[in-house]
């Protein structure tokens, strides 16, 4: 089959383009001209420079890609996105603008696949149960708190609203939680935090995390794609939470550390620190990893989700638990010199 990957440069973008090289696909990587190359390297890959800021480039791009090929695309993944912004517009035009611009462009050209599969979050959600702690279901309603998780719900919107009489993108949509794995930079972060003797969590109150290593999820994507268009939002975890405290020990073991100070930033300290992050965020142009959207993610307490659809619907299971999945990244992260 021939599949086309968007935001291929990325952390998970290379793995989908691996993944889907294993299993003999035509793969195309959907890049920027200033997009790192470094984890694309495999010869097989086709690349195809999209701007989305430029629509008469995009459409000669995409035109360009398919003539060569002498066919559209069987499959697309939409992974780009944006996950940090000065505001919610900035969200808005990538994480929705983007899919939509791509979606219209692929109609225009008469190249609809056979799937179209977007990358989404659990943050569509919103806030769980943080009383009971019962996990986030599939026929629970969406009410995002973030601009983050608002502009990621609007791009599902788009595709929910699709006609089913063949003018319609076909569509599955993924609303992944806490992905990790080799060559991603946040979860690195508090493994080397935690390497240097100190463990960051955020508040008082329980917390109930949810973690997908990376590769489990590539294999789920393609799983998903060759079961045809399911046109469904699937949540996609490892079927079971952590705590900080286990994720911690978790680390420390793949370290071979024994000990480690845990350091316990109250919500509203950490609320302040954004708030200031986000202040200076307007001054500079450039968006901040700590803002007040990001604070309201920080203080979510229960990431749970049922992930039983995606078991019965496509047979999703989770090769790697969080020890397993820890133990590899960390392995990267020493042979790679970051660790």
């Amino acid at each position: 089959m021939r599949i086309l990957i968007t935001g291929a440069g990325g952390f998970i973008g290379g793995f989908l383009v691996q993944e889907a090289l294993r299993r003999g696909h035509e793969t195309w990587a959907a890049v920027r001209k200033s997009t790192s190359r470094e984890f694309l390297r495999d010869e097989r890959i086709h690349f195809v420079e999209l701007d989305f800021e430029d629509e008469e480039a995009l459409a000669a791009a995409l035109r360009g890609a398919i003539n060569e090929m002498g066919a559209p695309w069987d499959y697309i993944v939409h992974n780009l996105g944006a996950t940090k912004a000065k505001s919610y517009l900035d969200f808005e035009n990538v994480n929705y603008g983007y899919m939509r611009l791509l979606a219209v462009t692929l109609k225009d050209l008469d190249a609809m696949p056979r799937v179209f599969l977007l990358m989404s979050s659990l943050s569509v959600m919103g806030p769980g149960d943080e009383e009971n702690y019962t996990p986030i279901k599939s026929d629970d309603v969406p009410t995002p708190n973030t601009y983050y998780g608002t502009s990621k719900l609007k791009a599902e919107s788009y595709l929910t609203m699709q006609p089913t009489d063949g003018t319609g993108l076909p569509w599955t949509i993924f609303r992944c939680t806490g992905v990790y794995g080799p060559h991603e930079r946040d979860y690195y972060l508090m493994m080397k935090s935690i390497k240097r003797g100190f463990d960051f969590s955020v508040g008082y109150k329980k917390q109930l995390l949810t973690f997908i290593y990376v590769e489990d999820l590539a294999v789920a994507v393609m799983d998903a794609l060759e079961r045809g268009p399911l046109r469904k939002a699937y949540f996609i975890s490892e079927p079971r939470s952590y705590t900080q405290q286990e994720f911690r020990q978790i680390v420390l073991k793949a370290l071979g550390k024994k000990r480690v100070l845990p350091v316990v930033c109250p919500l509203w300290l950490v609320k302040a620190v954004c708030s200031v992050n986000e202040f200076i965020s307007r001054f500079t142009g450039k968006p901040q990893t700590l803002n007040r959207d990001k604070y309201k993610i920080l203080k979510q307490r229960n990431w749970q989700c049922d992930t039983s659809d995606a078991a019965r619907d496509f047979n999703f299971a989770p090769a790697h638990d969080l020890a397993t999945g820890v133990a590899k990244a960390i392995a990267w992260y020493r042979q790679a010199g970051w660790l």
